[in-house]
């Protein structure tokens, strides 16, 4: 889960977006819109918008508690695996949920800083 650690002050609200059908969508997910709709933002995507609502299946078209992603936003997340060689300014990818980041460089996720470098450590990043 992407979860804002530090944002810009004057932060738009929540905005409501639709969602493609039959996805399972939880608070600090990646998304990214595809033809119209929400989708979740993995691997090398950038994401456009994180989520903000737990929903357990969406129906297509369904309004989605959404809030912009900001280059200036830094947020905090885990590691899905562990990166021995994880650093400071490198980008990394999402996972297939779009709630972590892996070990994997050349994603949208720049690192700010980190805890570990075990699975679970918290990590913070940017979208950039």
């Amino acid at each position: 889960m992407f979860i804002p650690h530090i944002w810009h002050k004057g932060a738009e609200p929540w905005e409501g977006y639709p969602a493609g059908g039959a996805l399972e969508l939880k608070v600090g997910q990646a998304l990214v819109l595809t033809n119209g709709m929400l989708a979740k933002a993995t691997g090398e995507n950038k994401p456009e918008f994180i989520c903000m609502q737990d929903v357990e299946e969406t129906t297509e078209g369904q309004l989605i508690h959404v809030e912009h992603v900001r280059e200036e936003t830094v947020y905090e997340t885990e590691l899905s695996v562990a990166s021995a060689s994880i650093a400071k300014g490198q980008k990394y990818t999402m996972d297939a949920n779009g709630e972590k980041i892996t070990a994997t460089t050349g994603g949208p996720c720049e690192v700010v800083n980190f805890d570990g470098t075990e699975a679970g450590d918290k990590v913070r990043i940017r979208f950039r």
